[in-house]
């Protein structure tokens, strides 16, 4: 990717958090974009960082562990996929934030992972909002026992985090999961990607993860 077409799609991508937040009256600077690196190499990396974008998602640690230490300086990554507890270690110590706690199995291990690394990356539960046995998270109705379960871990839990299902008005699917997050008393809310995030933004999103917007269409 060039730098000035790395420049405009991130611009493009900004400007349009920035009117969806102010429709919703909203601070655009509450809204952290994430940008979704996963299958993209530093050639492709580099420019939008060059361009000002900080902050990056990638959904396999291995993936992850390969391609940054050398792009890492200043640069804020988060894990947005399905994550392995034998993958907890690696995560923990690689990554800023988590949006992957969809399973009980997974907080003893990330728990562990944490006290071992003195690290303590914010952790966003999963949930499975549409009710999609294809997906990972957490059904809405596990919902309580998970977050008890991870609190009880002492777990920094920040949010919720949801992908709507495809080729249905995701409108719904953010307001419960926003619903979900004020009855649970958590801030944070991972949702909204490159086709809905205008949307997710008006309904309280605090993080969107943002990729084919950014880089184009993968191969």
């Amino acid at each position: 990717m060039l730098p000035d077409d790395a420049s405009r799609r991130l611009l493009a991508v900004r400007d349009r958090i920035a009117r969806a937040a102010r429709l919703s009256g909203r601070d655009p600077d509450d809204i952290a974009l994430i940008a979704i690196s996963k299958t993209h190499g530093a050639d492709a990396i580099r420019p939008l960082i060059a361009a000002g974008q900080r902050v990056f998602g990638e959904n396999r640690v291995q993936e992850a562990a390969a391609k940054w230490p050398g792009l890492r300086d200043g640069i804020e990554l988060h894990f947005v996929g399905q994550l392995q507890s034998n993958k907890a270690e690696e995560a923990v110590a690689l990554f800023d934030a988590i949006h992957a706690l969809d399973r009980p199995s997974l907080v003893p291990a990330l728990a562990r992972a944490m006290d071992r690394a003195g690290r303590r990356p914010a952790c966003f539960v999963q949930v499975n909002i549409g009710d999609e046995p294809q997906k990972g998270g957490c059904l809405v109705e596990a919902l309580p026992a998970l977050l008890a379960e991870a609190r009880g871990a002492d777990l920094p839990v920040a949010g919720l985090m949801c992908v709507p299902p495809a080729d249905l008005e995701p409108a719904p699917y953010f307001a419960l999961l926003a619903k979900l997050a004020r009855d649970h008393g958590l801030d944070d809310l991972s949702m909204g990607m490159s086709s809905d995030f205008d949307t997710a933004v008006t309904l309280g999103a605090s993080h969107v993860r943002v990729g084919t917007a950014l880089f184009g269409d993968r191969a």
